[in-house]
């Protein structure tokens, strides 16, 4: 068994710590991954040590869907420089969807002079409060049993009250409308349980993408419906923009195969005199209009 390379009461420390944490060496190879490591990502240690962040592993990407593990890896920055570094990135998790996750990096000089490179990454947002209402709606009848996530009916009762709420205290609310483009497609080459696992990939990818606050349900087949509180014209887009790459970002492994979907979103802020009903078919239309023209789109109005 190689000795430890921080020592062994270090490493042990470090492996009941509840923040994922690895080491790489100089090369970036992993040298060191704990057990919540393990937990956020879906890889066990003994898939990883030895080899690099980029080798299909993480591959972060920023909210623009770059890859940053062959570009600006903040781990590998610090290494060079020394400086340590704080962002969010999107790590990719071993079932395919994306996870948002806050990282921290630092460098140690250790006693044989060689160097490692500390990352430390937690997820971001309320993971256990969202754990806890998507368990409630599941007791009410209210969760697609599929994804978990809302079903069109809680969608429709979420849009009522925050109309109710921005007629009542002038809070604005957005909408957007996602669909997976050519998913019949999906189905046909790959088999309806393909098309599932891809369903729950982009349902984990949107969820773990979105603020606390915000409340992304299925509404139905293909298509999901986000609803987005407090938020102005030109940050809907932003979100919308971030949901559409980090969508693109992520695959779904099935029976070999690694299925890759992209999405076409309809935005669009809700107005005073709207119901569910006339804002989300505003959205919709939207949406559609994204698929006519290319796909993989983002259509506001």
């Amino acid at each position: 068994m190689p000795e430890p390379i921080l020592g062994a009461a270090a490493e042990t420390l470090l492996k009941t710590l509840g923040e994922g944490i690895y080491l790489v060496d100089r090369d970036r190879k992993i040298v060191f991954w704990n057990a919540a490591a393990e937990r956020i990502t879906g890889f066990s240690a003994a898939e990883v040590l030895g080899r690099r962040c980029a080798d299909n592993i993480l591959i972060h990407v920023d909210e623009a869907g770059r890859e940053l593990c062959t570009g600006c890896c903040p781990l590998a920055a610090t290494l060079n420089d020394g400086q340590p570094r704080r962002s969010t990135v999107f790590l990719n998790h071993r079932e395919g969807h994306r996870v948002a996750v806050q990282v921290q990096t630092l460098r140690l000089a250790l006693e044989d002079g060689s160097v490692v490179g500390v990352e430390v990454f937690t997820e971001t947002g309320s993971r256990e409060a969202l754990l806890e209402q998507i368990g409630e709606l599941q007791r009410l009848s209210l969760a697609d049993p599929l994804t978990g996530l809302p079903n069109r009916r809680q969608m429709e009762s979420v849009i009522a009250a925050r109309s109710a709420a921005m007629r009542r205290n002038g809070i604005p609310f957005g909408v957007l409308f996602v669909d997976i483009d050519r998913f019949k497609a999906v189905n046909d080459r790959f088999g309806h349980i393909a098309g599932d696992k891809v369903l729950v990939t982009v349902a984990k990818t949107l969820l773990s993408s979105v603020r606390p606050f915000d409340t992304v349900g299925r509404w139905g087949g293909e298509e999901f419906l986000g609803v987005f509180p407090g938020i102005s014209p030109s940050n809907l887009n932003d979100i919308a923009e971030r949901l559409k790459n980090l969508v693109a970002a992520s695959h779904t492994g099935c029976e070999g195969h690694s299925i890759s979907v992209t999405v076409s979103i309809g935005a669009t802020m809700a107005l005073p005199e709207d119901d569910e009903a006339s804002v989300t078919a505003r959205a919709d239309a939207l949406m559609y209009q994204g698929k006519n023209t290319g796909r993989n789109r983002v259509v506001q109005g």
